[in-house]
């Protein structure tokens, strides 16, 4: 199948990631997946939410946001919907699953995540690029005497998949996740293992071995994600 932008039915979109894209933050990026675009930068907070206060360990937590006119239609400001927060706690989790907190000692790292287009894929991209700013931010820490090693296990990235007139797609853009048959997000590490696995029906159900099909076409695209980021980040992991 030759899809609307020339892709195959496995093949990613163009995929750009522009390290250290701002000047303040201790890490950040912008990542470019096709049409979809998203800065993100990582702070670092000397301070943990008070549940940790006491324990030695560290956090790790997002934001995530979408620019006013990231898409067709103007988005209003500060109406945080239960999208909102539903993709800031994935991209937490995510992240917090590859970072070794009882290395990170009592401090935070916040990391905001500003759709500033969007083209489907914005919570996956967010993911990815999330990862490259995190790294930087850790290697800040680590250059700055702060800690002895980057307290990283593994690497993350993630990617969207469906079912599009019955066939399985790879990183669907909006066009082909607002029409999908089935929707799925799936966040896996660089060694293979599944951290989150986000699937529904919209029109029709699925089976078990379309279900296969779909985790191995995600598995494919993020490993070539994860194939990025290596390369990116050769010089400090």
């Amino acid at each position: 199948m030759i899809r609307s932008d020339g892709r195959l039915a496995d093949e990613l979109r163009k995929v750009t990631i522009t390290r250290n894209y701002i000047k303040y933050p201790e890490g950040s990026c912008l990542i470019e997946l096709g049409s979809t675009k998203v800065i993100c930068a990582a702070s670092v907070e000397e301070s943990v939410p008070p549940f940790l206060k006491g324990t030695g360990t560290g956090w790790v937590t997002a934001e995530y946001g979408m620019l006013p006119r990231s898409c067709v239609q103007r988005i209003q400001r500060g109406k945080d919907s239960g999208r909102t927060y539903e993709i800031q706690r994935l991209i937490g989790r995510s992240l917090r699953a590859v970072t070794k907190m009882e290395l990170l000692g009592e401090r935070a790292i916040w990391i905001d995540c500003d759709v500033i287009q969007a083209d489907g894929g914005t919570r996956t991209a967010s993911i990815t690029g999330s990862f490259i700013a995190l790294a930087d931010a850790l290697n800040k820490l680590k250059k700055d005497g702060l800690l002895r090693e980057i307290p990283l296990k593994d690497y993350v990235a993630a990617t969207s998949v469906g079912i599009f007139s019955g066939i399985p797609l790879l990183d669907l853009t909006y066009e082909e996740d607002s029409k999908a048959d089935v929707d799925m997000n799936i966040v896996m590490t660089g060694s293979g293992d599944f951290i989150e696995i986000q699937g529904t029906s919209e029109r029709q159900t699925f089976n078990k071995k379309q279900m296969e099909e779909l985790l191995d076409l995600a598995k494919k695209g993020i490993f070539d994600l994860i194939s990025l980021q290596r390369t990116l980040l050769e010089d400090i992991i």
